[in-house]
C-alpha cells in the first residue's frame, strides 16, 4: 500500500466508525419518548450508571492499559463524563420531554455545523484549515437540511405542551448544544494528544469515570424526591412509582442497558475511532449522522414514512457530508501565504 493510498482509506475508515456512532447515539432520542413518565434527571442518571456497570468488566480485561492512565488523565475522564455524557443528557432528556422531540432534535441537529465552524477557528494550526469558501457549501447544505427536516417535523402536536414548555425546552436544547460542542472538541484533543493509546481504553475510563457521578446522582435524586413535598415533586404527576425503578422497571432497566453499552460505551469508542483518523473540523460534521439516525428510528416508532420535505432535507444532509469529507486540510502557513 502506497502511503498516498493510506489518506484516503483513513477518511473512508474514520467515517465509518463516526457513521456507528451516529447510529448508537440516534437510540437515545428513543428512551424518553418510551419513558414519558420518567424525569429526565432519572434517565440521565440511570443511563450512566448503567454505563459504569457496563464498563466494568471491560475494565478488567484492560486493567494493565488504564493503569498507565496518569491523574491528569483520570481528570480529564471525569471532566468528559461529567459534561459530555451526564449534562448532555439530561438537558437532552428534559428538552425531549417538555418541548417533544421535533423541536430539541432541531437545535441538536445543528452540531455539525457549530462544531465545524468551532475547530476550523480553534484547531486550524493543529490539524489545517478547511478553506472557508470550501466549507461553505457543506455546511449550507447541511443547515438547510436540517431546517427542511425540522420544518416538516415541527406542525406535530405535543401533549400538555404550551409555550412556557417549548421555552424551557428549548434553552435545555442550546444547553445540550453547548455540552456537545465542547465535548468532542475536548476528546480530540486528548485522544490527538495520546495517539499511542488505545480509544478502547478511553472509551473505558469514561464509563469508569462516570459510575461514581452517576451513583451519586442516582442516590441523590431519590433522597431530595423522598423528601419533597409532593407538590414540588417531579413524580407527583405518575401513579405506582416503587422505588428505586419506577412504574415500568423491566423496560426502564432495558433501555438503560440498552443505552449503556451501545449508546454510550460503543458509541464512545467508535467516536474515539474517528476521532484519531479524522480532522476534528470534518469529524464534527458527522454527528450529523446522530440526527439522520434519530430521524430513522423516529419513523420507525411512528410506522411511517417521512414526506417529501423531509427526505429533501435527508437528501441534503448526505450531500453536505459526503462533500465535506472529500475536502483536505491546508496547512495554516501555507494557507496565508496562498492569500
Amino acid at each position: 500500500m502506497t502511503r498516498d493510498s493510506a489518506v484516503p482509506l483513513q477518511l473512508v475508515a474514520g467515517t465509518l466508525y463516526a457513521l456507528a456512532a451516529g447510529l448508537m447515539w440516534g437510540l437515545v432520542f428513543v428512551a424518553p419518548v418510551l419513558l414519558p413518565g420518567y424525569p429526565a434527571a432519572l434517565q440521565s442518571f440511570g443511563r450512566y450508571l448503567a454505563f459504569g456497570l457496563v464498563a466494568l468488566p471491560l475494565a478488567c480485561l484492560s486493567r494493565n492499559r488504564l493503569a498507565a492512565l496518569t491523574r491528569a488523565d483520570w481528570i480529564e475522564a471525569v471532566k468528559l463524563s461529567a459534561i459530555g455524557n451526564i449534562v448532555y443528557y439530561l438537558f437532552l432528556a428534559g428538552a425531549i420531554q417538555r418541548a417533544g422531540a421535533p423541536l430539541p432534535t432541531m437545535i441538536i441537529g445543528t452540531l455539525p455545523v457549530v462544531i465545524a465552524v468551532s475547530a476550523n477557528w480553534r484547531d486550524a494550526r493543529r490539524d489545517g484549515r478547511l478553506p472557508w469558501r470550501a466549507l461553505l457549501p457543506s455546511l449550507v447544505a447541511i443547515a438547510v437540511g436540517i431546517a427542511l427536516v425540522r420544518y416538516a417535523e415541527a406542525d406535530a402536536p405535543v401533549a400538555d405542551a404550551d409555550d412556557a414548555h417549548r421555552a424551557v425546552g428549548m434553552l435545555l436544547a442550546i444547553g445540550a448544544v453547548a455540552c456537545w460542542t465542547w465535548y468532542p472538541l475536548r476528546n480530540a484533543d486528548w485522544l490527538r494528544a495520546h495517539p499511542d493509546r488505545s480509544p478502547i481504553t478511553w472509551a473505558t475510563a469514561q464509563g469508569i469515570a462516570t459510575l461514581p457521578l452517576a451513583l451519586v446522582g442516582f442516590a441523590v435524586f431519590w433522597w431530595i424526591e423522598l423528601r419533597a413535598d409532593p407538590a414540588t415533586s417531579m413524580l407527583v404527576n405518575v401513579g405506582g412509582w416503587h422505588l428505586p425503578l419506577g412504574p415500568q422497571p423491566l423496560r426502564f432497566v432495558v433501555l438503560m442497558l440498552a443505552m449503556g453499552l451501545l449508546a454510550s460505551w460503543l458509541g464512545t469508542l467508535c467516536w474515539n475511532q474517528a476521532s484519531q483518523r479524522l480532522p476534528t473540523a470534518l469529524v464534527g460534521q458527522l454527528i450529523v449522522f446522530e440526527t439522520l439516525s434519530a430521524l430513522a428510528y423516529a419513523y420507525l416508532l411512528r410506522g411511517q414514512w417521512p414526506g417529501f420535505a423531509t427526505s429533501a432535507g435527508i437528501g441534503l444532509l448526505v450531500i453536505g457530508v459526503l462533500r465535506a469529507v472529500r475536502l483536505k486540510p491546508v496547512a495554516v502557513a501555507a494557507q496565508l501565504h496562498s492569500t
